[in-house]
């Protein structure tokens, strides 16, 4: 099937298909026009690739675990691929620190929001003039 029909089937546009078969995801033949060709693999492929980037899963980081199901195919299970376990316990300490730096960051907010408005309270201004200009 060419790309368009594949972009179709899948729900993922022909940009990014590419992208896939660039990075070494997906592979197509070429017909003698230059034309990609897929096969029906590729809908699996395609839709195997949208769950791992919905994992939050790098392309590169697919790869890794694309290849780990290529070279233990026998495997059905992915708990048995320490590649694909060392991948999801990277990913899971990474999303670990952005969520307690974005909690530090919670926390600085908070306080200054409460610093704020106490100063505000202490100095007896409710609103500044240029706020009514605002509403």
């Amino acid at each position: 099937m060419k790309i368009s029909q594949l972009s179709k089937i899948t729900g993922v546009s022909p940009r990014s298909i590419r992208h896939y078969e660039k990075k070494k995801l997906l592979t197509a033949k070429r017909l003698d026009n230059g034309y990609r060709e897929f096969d029906q693999s590729a809908i699996d492929r395609i839709k195997t690739i949208q769950i791992y980037l919905g994992l939050g899963l790098t392309t590169d980081e697919i790869e890794q675990v694309l290849n780990c199901k290529e070279t233990y195919p026998e495997i059905e299970i992915d708990e048995y691929c320490e590649e694909m376990i060392e991948v999801y316990e990277e990913k899971l300490d990474e999303i670990n620190t952005q969520m307690n730096t974005l909690v530090v960051v919670q926390k600085r907010l908070e306080k200054r929001v409460k610093q704020m408005k106490e100063k505000r309270e202490r100095s007896g201004l409710k609103r500044l003039p240029y706020d009514d200009e605002k509403s």
